[in-house]
């Protein structure tokens, strides 16, 4: 039997026992004759499930020890809820088997729903959930986005797209420009005022919910440049928008994060440059992280998404001479390979 159904069969045993105890102390009867289905899967090696049964429903998340650790997303949906917005609530955990029974926020996310007529409305929502977070104090015992981090994402470039994806190794010359590229924004991340950073804050983890939106996926969190989230936000993996509206909405958002108090760049053209280098660092790093999915978890599909990061990548280059380096190593990989990136 393989391994997700052995872990499957000790899921179900577990939730039964959790179950039982919960509608016991809510008072809600006993348990009723329910259905468990797949809710989701992701790109980590996290299940979810739907518990559906006499009118109430709950998610479960199976998160596999040693490849997941259930813990950060415990200690960080609570201090997220802190802020006010709509994270899952936690019934019942257990840490030890990777088990967690959380309320179900819904099965529609952003990304189900979006379109052109409504993007404005349910990015409204979800900016007014972005400053609600980055205002929380940062004493929370989270991670920093340092130098270490920063050149740690940057590197699955070269390590799993260039190397692994491409079959090409880096020659002297190639490797002069990646570290120059690499410094510049590395330095321009660090340079920035921080917040608490969710680091995938994209449609695909807005939930459509009430209240709107419900948030997930944040068990990355760490505190790091306050661009960070407001740019993966409208530079998502799986759609893109027309880079005036992209540029609206960075405005909007500035504007907000500015009245309230956060700690924006006081010109809005150094905010935008700012996002603009945030969002290649970003860029870079999913390129790799697809191309690992691909050949280590043997998941191809994301692959698709690649030339969508190429095409942000090569807007800003066009704007931003200072990323010159970037561009010519990106021209100098298209010759051997043909097309490819």
């Amino acid at each position: 039997m393989p391994d997700q159904d052995v872990r499957l069969q000790h899921l179900k045993v577990w939730l039964e026992a959790q179950l039982s105890a919960l509608f016991s102390d809510q008072d809600w009867g006993v348990v009723p004759p329910a259905t468990l289905t797949a809710a989701s899967s992701d790109a980590s090696f996290r299940r979810y499930f739907r518990w559906e049964g006499g009118g109430r429903t709950f998610i479960v998340m199976d998160a596999p020890p040693p490849q997941e650790n259930c813990k950060p997303f415990v200690d960080i949906a609570h201090l997220l809820s802190k802020s006010g917005i709509n994270v899952p609530k936690i019934y019942a955990e257990d840490l030890t088997q990777g088990f967690l029974l959380l309320n179900d926020l819904g099965s529609k996310t952003y990304l189900d729903v979006i379109d052109a007529e409504n993007a404005d409305a349910l990015f409204d929502d979800a900016l007014d959930a972005l400053l609600a977070y980055q205002q929380l104090p940062m004493d929370a015992p989270l991670p920093s986005y340092d130098v270490a981090l920063l050149r740690r994402e940057l590197e699955l470039f070269p390590e799993w797209y260039v190397r692994r994806h491409l079959g090409v190794e880096l020659d002297s010359a190639q490797l002069v420009l990646w570290q120059r590229a690499s410094e510049l924004l590395i330095d321009s991340a660090l340079a920035q005022p921080k917040v608490l950073v969710h680091r995938d804050y994209m449609p695909r983890n807005l939930m459509l919910s009430e209240p709107n939106p419900g948030v997930l996926d944040f068990q990355d969190a760490v505190y790091g440049p306050v661009t960070y989230d407001v740019t993966c936000l409208f530079k998502d993996a799986f759609l893109s928008w027309p880079e005036e509206r992209v540029h609206g909405w960075l405005k909007q958002y500035w504007q907000a994060a500015g009245d309230i108090g956060i700690a924006v760049q006081p010109q809005f053209e150094d905010f935008l440059r700012a996002s603009d280098l945030m969002g290649v660092q970003r860029h870079l790093k999913v390129i790799g992280i697809f191309a690992r999915i691909c050949h280590r978890d043997g998941k191809p599909r994301y692959l698709a998404d690649v030339p969508r990061f190429f095409a942000y990548i090569e807007a800003v280059l066009a704007r931003r001479p200072e990323l010159a380096a970037l561009g010519e190593l990106l021209a100098s990989l298209r010759q051997p390979v043909g097309a490819a990136v």
